[in-house]
């Protein structure tokens, strides 16, 4: 099981805000983040809105 990682976003950040918010807690590069659920990995300017993510959601998070 992989580490938890917690931040704070808002619904209108993008994906990309996301990845560079988890980059700045977990010392990599935000470019080698791939944030995915299931089978479905989200694009970089698509919102937190549009893809119906809320807080406390749990998201799969890989390193390229």
């Amino acid at each position: 099981m992989g580490k938890k990682v917690r931040v704070k976003c808002n619904e209108d950040d993008t994906i990309g805000d996301l990845k560079k918010l988890v980059a700045a807690q977990t010392g990599t590069r935000a470019d080698k983040i791939r944030i995915q659920k299931w089978y479905t990995i989200y694009k970089d300017h698509i919102t937190l809105k549009d893809y119906e993510i809320h807080d406390g959601m749990g998201l799969e998070l890989y390193y390229n």
